[in-house]
């Protein structure tokens, strides 16, 4: 079962299409002060580049289209992940689509804070809850009723 308060250090996923790998290596080289209280995660090649450009140390799952979404979404479901950036390319169908989808579906079932563009993501590093212990709800889609 997962624990019902989010820690002062996150756990933060950084994920991003291949056409937006650069705007979110900006954005974490924008914030990487921020991010470097962090425990970073990401997807094989995105994980690469932000640490090779930032030197943040960034635990990797696989690339997105041979599994890495879903090594994601298992570990929000099993309470490991507290927050995902998420720059994806609206404009650019990619072949794995079906993977992406079921990744941010797990991540507004388990309530997690997604952004996706950089401006959303902005709103999510600026927040005073990133920086400490958050007592979070998620709901019980048996009864309907939300759990502390």
């Amino acid at each position: 079962m997962q624990s019902p308060e989010v820690p002062k250090t996150k756990r933060i996923v950084l994920i991003a299409h291949d056409n937006k790998k650069e705007d979110l290596v900006e954005w974490v080289q924008l914030h990487k002060d921020i991010l470097s209280k962090h425990h970073l995660y990401a997807t094989g090649t995105t994980g690469k580049i932000v640490h090779e450009r930032t030197d943040l140390p960034v635990h990797r799952f696989l690339s997105g289209p041979l599994g890495g979404d879903q090594q994601i979404g298992a570990k929000i479901v099993d309470g490991e992940i507290d927050v995902v950036i998420f720059f994806w390319d609206p404009l650019t169908a990619q072949p794995h689509d079906p993977d992406v989808k079921a990744l941010l579906r797990i991540a507004v079932l388990y309530n997690i804070p997604i952004a996706n563009n950089r401006r959303s993501a902005d709103y999510l590093i600026s927040s005073d809850l990133l920086a400490s212990s958050y007592k979070k709800t998620t709901i019980d889609y048996n009864t309907g009723l939300p759990i502390y």
